[in-house]
């Protein structure tokens, strides 16, 4: 059974066509010609979750899992506005969702009617189409939608992936059904472009290079690519490049350098022109190191290439000479049988470095006492190899892009645009259909924030969720500014007295506390027991005072 409104009818007959068979449905009324047609004609693989905000994320860790779009349904009014902050996030991270929101007719916009707000253009900041249905259904009218739609979930595939929005006013009778099946709709095909380097091009980049002693490439946060980790490895034995990443990048090979923010320190101290790049080359998202930034622009590469298919005008480091409109993958493929073979000077100076802040780190970790920065580093040793770990925003990303991890690690965390309300509900979306074990590693006002991410029929029992209690935002404590402020306490740090037992009961979940270093490491061990069989939260409790005093110290002691 499908609803009778034809709209609905072909608007999930082409996202049928275009593989697009995951639908994340939030309950509501209007949007039921929707949640009808998706559950009743069996095409679709619905998941209901209720809390919109938790819903969208979710929906974005669904869609990182998959590689593919995933669809949100939702019903008209605030329900939509509480889509806004995960198509946000899943703009800038490229992830394509397919945002469906119903909507009252356009006459009973702004008149007092129940349920209703101006949703067009609702999130034009921030998806790459939106399309507002008709409400009308004649031939002209249909056909008008269904190119529409199509060129709305063509364009959220293709060059750089984003969300898309489709809003569909609909009109009473909201529920009335039909004993049929989706109607045959004809699907708009769009062929992806490859962009590769022409020759007079690949030439004068290759020509570069090879007049270059200082060669720097960032690789920022991406999924995994082992050709691309292949290609990269072979380009450092060949130039002597220094490739520079963090956990986010997804790249393990020991080549590569990866302590940036200890790295920068120790630089900083030393002598920064000695590792300022003549080229800089960037690809990939964000990087979280605000050092990293720091040093780049004050020491600024002769020469910054940024690799962007979609032509991307990244001006990170207040360097950039060149955007190379092409992926990171068929750059360095093209590129590598045009340069010469070089000597290594350059990638010593940044490994020796690294190794030496390396071996300082670890002292200075293994003597420090019970803190947030001791508690990540025996995450990172305790967890599985082949695990997918999602990093919570504010703290925990920045302790655990210090510390070293189990191999092979997958790391994930929403650097989109870096908010504290969603990696619950996207690390849930994820494991959903992960085969391996997923680790959250998140604060605890973020835990609390995003509570509602458990509250939905999804929780697989490969989930493990370590929360970090230090009893507030320490965040705060750790930068500069806020912890100096006469409102610090009530309103920076937001003092937590909360704990996560109780909502680890509500929805079922498995329970551990540890308070100190062989309670952490007792607990660690039960939590990645082959045996356990259920999704557990892990609360560590740790003081913000020890905190704040022993990341400080970390990158004094660096410096020496």
């Amino acid at each position: 059974m499908i609803s009778t409104k034809k709209h609905v009818q072909q608007l999930a007959a082409l996202l049928h066509q275009k593989g697009i068979n995951d639908v994340i449905v939030s309950p509501g009324s209007r949007n039921g010609p929707m949640i009808n047609t998706f559950v009743g004609s069996g095409l679709f693989n619905c998941r209901n979750v209720v809390d919109e905000r938790s819903a969208a994320y979710f929906a974005m860790g669904l869609a990182q899992a998959l590689k593919k779009p995933v669809a949100i349904v939702c019903s008209s009014g605030t329900a939509t506005l509480n889509y806004a902050p995960a198509i946000a996030e899943a703009f800038y991270l490229n992830i394509p969702l397919i945002v469906i929101t119903a909507d009252r007719p356009e006459y009973w916009i702004d008149q007092l009617e129940n349920q209703c707000i101006n949703q067009k253009g609702i999130y034009s900041n921030f998806v790459k189409k939106e399309y507002n249905l008709p409400l009308e259904e004649s031939e002209t009218e249909l056909w008008q939608a269904a190119r529409e739609i199509n060129e709305c979930l063509n364009a959220a595939v293709s060059g750089k992936p984003a969300p898309v929005h489709i809003n569909v006013p609909l009109e009473e009778p909201l529920h009335d059904l039909l004993d049929e099946e989706l109607p045959n709709i004809k699907a708009i095909n769009a062929k992806e472009s490859v962009f590769d380097i022409d020759d007079a091009s690949l030439k004068k980049l290759a020509t570069e290079l090879n007049s270059s002693k200082k060669i720097l490439i960032l690789a920022g946060q991406q999924n995994p690519d082992q050709k691309l980790e292949k290609l990269l490895v072979e380009f450092i034995e060949k130039t002597g490049v220094v490739v520079l990443k963090e956990h986010l990048a997804n790249l393990n090979d020991v080549s590569f350098c990866g302590s940036i923010d200890t790295l920068m320190a120790a630089i900083l101290a030393d002598v920064p022109a000695d590792f300022q790049p003549d080229i800089l080359i960037t690809f990939g998202g964000h990087f979280v190191s605000k050092a990293l930034k720091q040093f780049l622009r004050k020491n600024k590469a002769g020469q910054h290439w940024h690799l962007s298919p979609a032509n991307d005008h990244y001006d990170t480091y207040q360097s950039l000479t060149q955007v190379v409109q092409t992926d990171a993958k068929t750059f360095f493929s093209q590129l590598l049988p045009g340069v010469s073979k070089k000597e290594q000077g350059y990638l010593q100076r940044w490994q020796n470095k690294e190794k030496q802040v390396n071996e300082l780190r670890d002292k200075y970790i293994s003597e420090s006492p019970f803190s947030d920065l001791k508690v990540i580093a025996e995450v990172g040793q305790a967890i599985p190899e082949n695990s997918v770990v999602h990093l919570g925003n504010s703290s925990p990303v920045r302790y655990a892009l210090i510390t070293d991890w189990a191999k092979n690690t997958t790391f994930l965390s929403n650097r989109g645009t870096s908010g504290i309300d969603g990696p619950m509900s996207t690390a849930v979306g994820y494991a959903s259909v992960s085969e391996k074990i997923n680790t959250v590693l998140i604060g605890d006002l973020s835990f609390f924030y995003d509570s509602n991410a458990l509250w939905n029929n999804y929780i697989n029992e490969n989930l493990r969720i370590i929360v970090i209690n230090n009893g507030g935002g320490n965040i705060f404590s750790l930068i500069k500014g806020p912890c100096e402020s006469p409102a610090f306490q009530q309103h920076f740090f937001a003092e937590n007295k909360f704990k996560a037992q109780g909502i680890a009961q509500t929805f079922g979940l498995d329970y551990f506390s540890a308070e100190n270093e062989s309670e952490l490491k007792d607990s660690l061990t039960e939590l990645y027991s082959p045996t356990s069989k259920n999704a557990t939260i892990l609360e560590v409790f740790t003081d913000a005072e020890v905190n704040t005093k022993t990341f400080r110290g970390l990158f004094q002691f660096v410096k020496q």
